[in-house]
């Protein structure tokens, strides 16, 4: 269903500073949302911070409220390729709850903002007592795995513009207005095509009227517009998230 096109607006303190920003923690029963919300930790996210790195130890977890992050598999030359994007519908460091105390992946925030941080050992705790957190975390953990395979299905056979629209309108999912704050040169790193093809692919959709970029940030000025051009795997990562009660609309999970 296309959806409404409203001005870019700012998010106020009061609304940055809510953990239920957070679909994840929104969803969690009144006592074990309160046995957490001691120990969350409001932190800023700005642009291009590196959260983890690939092998390292994750000694905390974030749930992003109003940050996008991306993880990436990086090549032996330095090559960034993105796999998944994270926002308010999840987590940060669901290897920890696998049975990892380190990740596969670089976690990079490609949309500056906020979240909440808390200790790994608190989160496997409660994934240990067996109740509302541990099931949530393993549905969203399905769905973040379609959202990866998926991501490498259209890496492989979609074109630049259809997989910038992907990234934009997932993006968008996870936002409360049409404008990413990022970096050009970032979003170009996150396919592993090249800053020349995002470049090239990127003016196709700002002379369609389709976004409107500058140095620090893209607007989606016709969503609708953008969902017609994009390929089939913007709608089926969306239709998975929907499936797991994880949903992109600002709607809270379904227990």
């Amino acid at each position: 269903m296309p959806r409404s096109c409203p001005e870019p607006r700012r998010l106020p303190v009061p609304e940055r500073g809510s953990p239920k920003q957070n679909h994840l923690l929104a969803a969690l029963p009144e006592p074990d949302y309160e046995r957490l919300r001691p120990h969350l930790k409001l932190v800023p996210m700005p642009l291009d911070e590196t959260l983890y790195n690939s092998g390292g130890r994750l000694r905390h977890v974030y749930f992003p409220t109003t940050s996008i992050v991306s993880l990436l598999h990086v090549m032996e030359d330095g090559t960034p390729a993105e796999v998944a994007v994270v926002g308010n519908e999840g987590v940060l460091g669901v290897s920890l709850f696998m049975g990892r105390d380190t990740t596969p992946s670089r976690a990079v925030v490609h949309g500056g903002g906020y979240g909440y941080r808390l200790q790994a050992q608190l989160l496997k705790q409660e994934f240990r007592r067996a109740g509302p957190m541990l099931h949530l975390l393993l549905r969203y953990t399905r769905a973040l795995i379609t959202q990866m395979a998926q991501t490498a299905v259209c890496n492989r056979h979609h074109t630049v513009e259809q997989q910038l629209c992907r990234r934009l309108l997932l993006s968008l999912d996870r936002l409360p207005s049409n404008e990413l704050t990022t970096s050009q040169e970032l979003i170009a790193n996150m396919p592993g095509v090249g800053r020349e093809a995002f470049t090239k692919a990127a003016g196709n959709l700002q002379r369609a009227g389709l976004i409107r970029c500058s140095k620090d940030r893209i607007t989606v000025l016709e969503p609708s517009r953008l969902e017609h051009e994009v390929c089939e795997c913007y709608p089926w990562i969306s239709l998975c998230y929907r499936m797991m009660a994880i949903t992109s609309r600002g709607t809270a999970f379904a227990l």
